[in-house]
């Protein structure tokens, strides 16, 4: 079956190219004002979602926050002419999966949404209260069918409280194994605070003055 992808783009230009090319592979619902996409993607059942940044009535950040808060863990890849490394981070820190800055090769485009869509079958797989964690592959399924792409740090972070489901780890011990050198301790809360946001509030736990373990969802 071909999987299901909604495209907001507004660009009179643009929008109508992109969705032929993605066509060819996915079934393509494209939507040009960032309210409506909003809607549809909240009623509709999408694979992956393909968001511009700047949209009428609601920009792509804006729909992504909506979209996360609202339980979609659909993989989403944003769009932009802004390619600052601020406004990437921007766009990571409020829920989108990957990031692609105009202007771009269809090639990929393409690429990376094979990456976002990708069954992974296989391979070891940890379990997360009712999500399921594949390490290797930096994907935490969803309960509800969804599936979130981890970045490496983020990964590697759940990865040793998976493995040690009951055990509390401090900041300086997750610091010191899964960070490099010279970060501080805050970087262990912010990563916590990424997981959280990317999957569920409850996914780690905090142990009030002795550090972190996985949560029980």
């Amino acid at each position: 079956m071909r999987l299901r992808l909604l495209l907001i783009e507004d660009d009179p230009a643009l929008g109508p190219l992109i969705e032929e090319v993605l066509a060819e592979v996915y079934d393509v619902d494209r939507q040009t004002d960032g309210r409506a996409g909003l809607i549809r993607a909240l009623d509709g059942d999408f694979d992956v979602l393909v968001v511009d940044r700047r949209l009428p009535s609601l920009d792509g950040l804006g729909i992504v926050e909506a979209l996360r808060r609202g339980r979609v863990t659909a993989p989403v890849l944003m769009l932009t002419a802004l390619g600052t490394t601020s406004d990437r981070v921007e766009g990571l820190d409020a829920g989108a999966d990957d990031y692609l800055v105009k202007p771009f090769e269809f090639d990929e485009l393409l690429a990376r949404l094979r990456a976002l869509t990708r069954t992974f079958d296989g391979g070891v797989t940890l379990p997360v209260g009712d999500w399921r964690f594949a390490p290797d592959d930096r994907i935490l399924s969803s309960p509800y069918g969804g599936r979130v792409v981890l970045t490496d740090r983020e990964s590697e972070l759940l990865a040793v409280l998976a493995r040690e489901p009951d055990t509390t780890f401090s900041r300086e011990h997750l610091l010191r194994v899964v960070f490099p050198a010279g970060e501080k301790p805050g970087t262990v809360d912010t990563y916590v605070h990424y997981l959280r946001r990317k999957s569920e509030p409850e996914i780690v736990l905090t142990v009030r003055g002795r550090g972190y373990r996985l949560g029980a969802l």
